[in-house]
């Protein structure tokens, strides 16, 4: 059988017991969709890139020293390899991105905050709803850089809040309470400027 037609798990035993090649086939499967996950959040082709590279190399590292037990869950765990640089780039410089903000296939912007729009939802209301989450993203990046860390994180990269007390060094009640203080004052925010949330 060829190695490219080996399982994500079967191919990194083969890499940990010595068949370079394996590697290869894992990274060229998975490399578009890292590229591509690292490059919506940073929004900056150059530092995408970087971070891509050091992925692979924080990767190969942990698989070198015979740390890596994901049970073949070789994409998730370097998106969150990659998610973990992107944040301790951000830490470094003392500066979060701004909450992320991409386009669909329309041409609408598409945020942290979008959800699917029904079926039955008319043209007027698709363009307040996209107006809305454009006003509440402004607003959070509007939010003290700890509690715009917490929200970004437990909001776009989907982490719990026992992983963002990881990531921050902080105790897990800590990322709560940012969490809720930043609620409180994105809410306090949205009535100073009238916003409803339909």
């Amino acid at each position: 059988m060829s190695v490219q037609m080996l399982e994500d798990n079967e191919l990194l035993q083969l890499y940990i017991n010595g068949n370079e090649e394996s590697l290869s086939v894992l990274l060229q499967r998975h490399k578009r969709k890292l590229f591509s996950s690292i490059l919506v959040v940073v929004r900056d082709k150059a530092l995408a890139e970087d971070i891509f590279q050091d992925t692979f190399i924080k990767a190969i590292q942990t698989l070198k020293r015979g740390q890596y037990n994901e049970e073949g869950k070789f994409l998730p765990w370097m998106l969150r390899i990659a998610r973990n640089l992107i944040i301790d780039h951000y830490r470094r410089i003392k500066k979060m991105p701004p909450a992320p903000v991409y386009r669909n296939e329309d041409g609408e912007e598409v945020d942290v905050f979008a959800c699917i729009a029904s079926e039955n939802e008319d043209y007027e209301q698709k363009l307040q709803k996209n107006s809305l989450k454009k006003q509440i993203r402004d607003l959070v990046n509007l939010l003290p850089t700890d509690q715009r860390e917490v929200v970004m994180m437990r909001m776009y990269y989907d982490m719990s809040f026992k992983e963002i007390a990881d990531v921050t060094k902080v105790s897990i009640n800590t990322s709560l309470g940012r969490m809720r203080y930043a609620l409180i004052n994105l809410k306090k925010m949205m009535e100073e400027k009238d916003l409803a949330v339909y």
